[in-house]
């Protein structure tokens, strides 16, 4: 069985992923290729175009799902781009805090949640600034992302406990309990249940019956050539509350001359109150 894949075949996963998620993986054959070759031995397929036309015959969409979970890339970890989550509490809390006092009600959502670190920090910050006055709130926080297999690691919510090294002692303590000997720190239920996880492809139709007023999209549109960021910036702007805030990663750009935020530092935008 060979394992190098063709042009011909590159192209139509290429344009699959591209169709189907926005995904631009042209510049990603070798990564492509290497991350095919198990999968393609397990379930015994001799081509990728047998793989594929197994994926598109499949009305399952068992196979998809695989495809999507072996070709996206997820890397996360706590206390990621942790000025964002500094901003969001000395900032946009206490602007949300007095615009939806009576309702005590916000809507935020983390849309590329991978293994659950953002949107659990999220939650974190959110409990550490409504202090006694959180159960009055509703700030459960919609979290979602393409592929499965990530998902339902954030729904166990186990880390290593390496991976909780940044995070602060107090936070450790009050969110999570050792599981494994020590090894491992699970997140407590009642932040579990803070989060509410979805899968969910950014290219298809917003299901969402109200505006956000803060929507986390960090790390995620590296993956998407210009147009396909503009399309979707677009639909997020149509789905914010006005006044409110979008965060995208550190490193990712944001034409802004497409849609109308107002940009606040590099990586945080804020759609202009008094707009819908």
């Amino acid at each position: 069985m060979r394992f190098l894949i063709t042009d011909e075949e590159f192209r139509r996963i290429s344009t699959y992923m591209k169709q189907n998620y926005g995904i631009d993986l042209t510049q990603k054959k070798v990564i492509v290729n290497g991350r095919l070759q198990k999968h393609m031995k397990t379930g015994g397929w001799k081509t990728v175009n047998e793989f594929m036309d197994a994926v598109e015959r499949d009305r399952s969409g068992v196979e998809e799902k695989m495809l999507v979970n072996l070709l996206t890339t997820n890397h996360t970890y706590f206390m990621r781009e942790f000025e964002h989550f500094n901003y969001f509490k000395s900032t946009v809390l206490p602007w949300l805090k007095m615009k939806e006092n009576a309702k005590k009600e916000l809507r935020i959502w983390c849309g590329a949640a991978s293994t659950g670190e953002e949107p659990y920090m999220i939650a974190m910050v959110l409990a550490d600034f409504f202090g006694i006055e959180y159960n009055k709130w509703d700030t459960k926080i919609l979290a979602t992302d393409i592929s499965t297999k990530v998902l339902r690691q954030a729904m166990a919510g186990v880390y290593a406990a390496e991976q909780l090294q940044k995070v602060p002692d107090a936070w450790k303590k009050k969110f999570f309990k050792e599981v494994a000997g020590g090894s491992q720190y699970q997140v407590k239920q009642e932040l579990k249940e803070e989060v509410i996880y979805r899968q969910f492809n950014l290219m298809d139709p917003f299901p969402f019956r109200k505006k956000m007023h803060t929507i986390f999209l960090r790390n995620v549109m590296i993956y998407f050539d210009e147009k396909t960021k503009r399309d979707l910036l677009q639909k997020v702007y149509n789905y914010m509350e006005p006044g409110g805030y979008l965060f995208i990663g550190t490193t990712e750009t944001l034409d802004r001359s497409s849609v109308p935020l107002e940009i606040i530092k590099p990586s945080i935008f804020r759609k202009k109150e008094g707009k819908n």
